[in-house]
């Protein structure tokens, strides 16, 4: 099982969601609507000097779901390539 956590820019949050339907992802996430902070782009702070704000959705799946994320994001990447969107990708242990 994958621990994924998706941060992205809240101006393409509704392409993504559109991208995971058409593509037939199905799982199930936590979303945070409103994360502030700096990655390797502008500072998404919410403010008036630097208005953005990304988003975080915490998803807990197996691996096929897990390479069909990565690929739409890989592809809205393509679409959007000066908005700001990454997945990591953890293993974890669910035996208990």
């Amino acid at each position: 099982m994958k621990r994924l956590e998706v941060i992205g820019n809240k101006s393409i949050e509704e392409d993504l969601f559109d991208s995971l339907e058409k593509n037939n992802v199905v799982f199930h996430y936590t979303k945070i609507p409103v994360v502030h902070g700096q990655g390797t782009s502008d500072p998404k702070m919410g403010d008036g000097t630097w208005p953005e704000e990304n988003f975080i959705l915490i998803i807990y799946c197996e691996n096929d779901i897990a390479e069909k994320i990565f690929e739409v994001v890989k592809e809205l990447k393509k679409y959007f390539p000066n908005e700001g969107i990454k997945v990591f990708e953890m293993q974890v242990d669910c035996s208990l």
